[in-house]
């Protein structure tokens, strides 16, 4: 067998699905652009997309539920300074493609002057992170739901207390391919699973819930009994901890962020101010402050979409270019923004592999990748030790942001009450308030055990969701309000 390369197995992949079963080739993809092209535009695509989704869902010991999905169409777009005209079918044929390009171009009234021209036809650059598989395919029905069964027969033998049990297992199998005005053309093949974990746990007549999870962009093997029990392990755990908890405490005090997960409050409160469009409007607490200290020394964020087999990772975005490792904040010091094409060009600087759409029928806007802190020389024990009181957070819940102000609100769902060094009892009930911007400044310790989420996150941004990383070591931040129920 002769394998070709990946790039060009990814494009052949796309043509197979997503342009020879409707008559179409790239020279009707070039005319629909042609047509884009005759009006005043800066920037013209075409993004195709072909999605193969599939769910299960385990409770009260039977697998209740099973969902097969399958989505496609087509978006098409022309920018115009800051203006974007956006069209979209799930029809894909050449008449809709060029009458979605008629409508679009008239973004632009004037015709025949062109600002963006076209170019050789060349295929983009991009990365090999993960398999272009079918991860629906990687295990049959029935092992699917004997997954999900082992799930619950663990999870009830850890503990008697485990009244409830929870699992859901997700597959998707998505072939994008993109169409430039300058001629670049780009594909994708993107597998993704997840398996979930809530189990609820009841002690003299009080209820607490635990979860935990993972996943990645490669096949179902990946839920090795191994990786199943450690899952169980873990929502367990965070369930009967959570039944011996206590009211949280409430002040301005010190508060230990655990590695992993927790660089949610990160993504949150510091990963959105620095993406592109807000920066260039103006409504970031940190625009305009390129070269400025924004953060303690030692402070080092990255958005790295280059991350072999991550959730967020991609080969490449979704206008066609190879993602990028980029370093947003060195030693504390603000480095740069995440940037898609149209906010990169306004700003007068290069893409930075951002781009991303929910699907087909979604604008492309900069996004967020896999966000992380890097690690610093800290023992994470010796953290914890340093606090003299204050709050010690394992795992977060919800949280929201004012991209503004950078003020944040953020629940922790697994957190511990610290004194003299030592933990007390695990609290219930602590809300973490604060600003994004300051609390990069009162990041006084930086442990040496940065962890990335074990592949659960997804991201929303203005009714769009995306799958996302997040990451971080243990941090000590000094001068945050807990609101606390106590």
């Amino acid at each position: 067998m002769i394998s070709r390369e990946p790039t060009i197995e990814r494009l052949a992949t796309a043509r197979s699905l997503l342009l020879e079963p409707f008559g179409l080739d790239e020279s009707h993809l070039a005319r629909a652009l042609a047509e884009i092209r005759s009006h005043q535009v800066d920037d013209a695509d075409l993004y195709f997309q072909y999605t193969r989704a599939e769910g299960w869902s385990l409770e009260e010991g039977i697998v209740k539920t099973g969902s097969f999905s399958i989505d496609q169409g087509v978006g098409v777009r022309a920018v115009s300074g800051e203006k974007t005209a956006f069209a979209y079918s799930d029809d894909i044929s050449e008449a809709s493609l060029l009458d979605a390009a008629r409508t679009v171009r008239a973004i632009s009234g004037v015709a025949q002057s062109r600002r963006v021209r076209a170019g050789a036809p060349k295929i983009a650059a991009s990365r090999s992170l993960y398999p272009g598989i079918d991860p629906i395919g990687t295990l049959d029905s029935t092992a699917k739901v004997e997954l999900l069964g082992k799930v619950e027969a663990l999870a009830r033998a850890k503990d008697p207390r485990v009244v409830q049990v929870m699992a859901g297992l997700a597959s998707e199998y998505d072939v994008v391919l993109v169409a430039r005005a300058d001629g670049t053309l780009a594909a994708d093949v993107r597998p993704l699973v997840r398996l979930s974990v809530t189990v609820i746990a009841e002690q003299k007549g009080r209820r607490e819930v635990g979860s935990a999870g993972g996943g990645g962009r490669f096949g179902l093997a990946y839920f090795s009994d191994e990786q199943i029990s450690q899952y169980v392990n873990e929502a367990v755990h965070a369930a009967l901890t959570n039944l011996e908890s206590r009211p949280a405490p409430a002040g301005v005090m010190t508060v230990v962020l655990g590695p992993g997960w927790p660089g949610v409050l990160l993504h949150e409160a510091v990963g959105h101010g620095l993406e592109g469009d807000f920066n260039r409007k103006g409504a970031s607490a940190f625009s305009g402050r390129i070269g400025q200290r924004v953060a303690a020394k030692g402070v080092t964020v990255l958005d790295d979409g280059t991350l072999a087999d991550r959730r967020g990772s991609l080969n490449v975005d979704d206008e066609g270019c190879a993602s990028q490792s980029n370093v947003l904040i060195e030693d504390g010091i603000l480095k740069g923004y995440i940037q898609d094409a149209m906010n990169a060009r306004l700003m007068g600087v290069k893409p930075t592999g951002n781009g991303r759409r929910e699907s087909y029928a979604h604008i492309p806007m900069p996004r967020m990748t896999n966000t992380y802190m890097l690690g610093g020389d800290k023992d994470p024990k010796e953290i914890v030790a340093s606090i003299k009181k204050g709050l010690y957070a394992t795992n977060f819940g919800g949280g929201q942001v004012d991209i503004t102000s950078g003020k944040f609100v953020f629940s922790a769902s697994e957190a511990y009450w610290v004194e003299n060094g030592k933990i007390q009892y695990p609290v219930k009930g602590a809300t973490i308030v604060g600003s994004g911007p300051e609390s990069l400044k009162h990041i006084t310790m930086i442990g040496n055990d940065m962890r990335l989420d074990s592949g659960v996150g997804t991201c929303g941004k203005e009714g769009q969701s995306v799958p996302v990383g997040v990451g971080q070591p243990t941090l000590r931040i000094d001068g945050l309000t807990v609101g606390g129920t106590a």
